[in-house]
């Protein structure tokens, strides 16, 4: 990884994300702050998964085609001019941590692009990774931990 960074003022890195943003809360999203996106960077597109869920991978939220100078997600929004595709609930929204059972980690991934995508918000996480193939110049990560009392 390089220079870009993708922070919260919410929690730290490998901290644990508040209530406020999961389903035992107000499960609206943090506030996410972008830096250092690379020279040539034409979009950006962000994933939000749980790598622990019960049945494998679950995608809570994702995001393409954010301009290239977004500095920040203001919390409870989305930026405007960005698709925002389906998440494993079938929904095109944030959807916060809800564990069944234990901490689980929500891993967020900014990825900066060489190109705009053409991808309708009908597009999965799967299509997502599909069309981002060969188009990222960087990606950084951001980690919370929610669950297990």
């Amino acid at each position: 990884m390089g220079e870009m960074r993708l922070t919260s003022p919410a929690f730290k890195d490998n901290g644990r994300i508040p209530a406020r943003y999961t389903c035992d809360g107000d499960n609206i999203n943090p506030e996410l702050r972008i830096e250092h996106v690379p020279d040539g960077t034409k979009s950006l597109a962000l994933v939000m998964e749980d790598p622990d869920a019960p049945n494998g991978l679950w995608v809570h939220w994702i995001l393409w085609n954010m301009g290239p100078r977004t500095a920040e997600l203001v919390e409870q929004a989305e930026p405007r001019e960005v698709v925002i595709g389906k998440n494993s609930w079938g929904h095109n929204r944030y959807g916060g941590p809800c564990p069944p059972s234990s901490t689980h980690r929500y891993i967020f991934r900014l990825y900066a692009l060489d190109t705009t995508l053409e991808l309708a918000g009908t597009a999965s996480k799967g299509q997502l990774d599909v069309a981002m193939q060969d188009h990222v110049i960087e990606e950084a990560v951001l980690t919370g931990l929610y669950g297990g009392g």
